[in-house]
């Protein structure tokens, strides 16, 4: 098309390139504003967030879903403001969402484990099933501390320092050890020939003093409670000590129970039972056996 010939057709279709020209600026626009807005109330969160939440947990979780979030409206914005600006411009769209649907079902086929993984992950934050810092157990198969979260993957490290990273969309069970609150759970054998009175009041006497002491105190809840006989074994009564703690201080907390339970049997000449074995021999003259009396290995 020659020059003359263009500024001609410009000439008789002025109103109609006008107004396309003026619909195209308005989307572009549009879409401009609407991104900022976005990105302006995003920020906005966060910083309020980041006010009134001192864990740093809570705040990284927060910001990792406001910048997924923030992310997927702009390029919902910005595709609908191509398409409208395509109309604009007279293109057919048929076609082109035809061709976009295809290849959209193509990359959905090909990445189907990756947004498995992804959309887990986003409910995992959404929900705050777990977090850094929180010691769980993953379908049953893998423990530990977790190290790493993201919209993929989640970084357990075990306790022997093995590094376990499992895919998001793979979890289908999560046992988190330290959401909230946890409790200590100590079962300790005594000898049938014991007085439960004596028993129970000395394991009172050692919970009362587990809790007003400085470096048990500050790590319970409550006054660890004495449940009382739960098992009759083969050689010993077993007692149940539970207490109430701070999340993930139950292990500690429950050894340092046992050690105090320990001290205080001894104390008060409580058998803890251990089993022994009878090993009889025969005397190599014949005259007789004899009975020797071992502990058990």
């Amino acid at each position: 098309m020659s020059w003359d010939r263009f500024v001609e057709w410009l000439g008789e279709n002025q109103e109609a390139v006008i107004a396309g020209a003026l619909r195209l600026v308005v989307v572009l626009v549009a879409a401009y504003v609407l991104t900022r807005v976005l990105r302006r109330l995003v920020q906005r969160v966060q910083n309020k967030v980041a006010e009134h939440t001192t864990p740093i947990r809570t705040l990284q979780r927060t910001e990792t879903l406001t910048r997924v979030l923030s992310s997927a409206g702009i390029v919902v914005i910005w595709t609908i403001a191509l398409f409208m600006a395509l109309q604009t411009l007279g293109f057919n769209l048929a076609p082109l969402l035809a061709g976009v649907g295809i290849v959209g079902l193509a990359v959905g086929f090909g990445a189907q484990n990756l947004v498995r993984d992804v959309v887990t992950g986003f409910f995992i934050l959404l929900e705050d099933q777990y977090g850094v810092g929180d010691i769980v157990e993953v379908n049953q198969i893998a423990s530990g501390k977790v190290e790493q979260l993201t919209l993929r993957v989640t970084g357990l490290r075990g306790l022997d320092g093995t590094m376990h990273y499992l895919p998001n969309g793979s979890i289908t069970h999560v046992a988190n050890r330290s959401k909230d609150w946890a409790r200590a759970v100590v079962d300790v054998g005594v000898g049938y020939g014991e007085d439960p009175d004596v028993v129970r009041r000395v394991l009172e006497s050692v919970m009362a003093e587990a809790k007003e002491s400085s470096d048990l105190a500050r790590k319970l809840y409550s006054t660890p409670e004495v449940l009382g006989v739960e098992m009759l074994g083969e050689y010993e009564v077993v007692w149940r000590i539970t207490a109430e703690v701070k999340p993930g201080r139950q292990w500690e907390v429950a050894r340092a129970l046992r050690e105090r339970i320990k001290v205080a049997f001894d104390e008060n000449k409580i058998e803890i039972p251990f089993p022994h074995r009878v090993m009889i021999s025969a005397d190599t003259r014949g005259d007789g056996a004899r009975r020797q009396g071992r502990p058990s290995e």
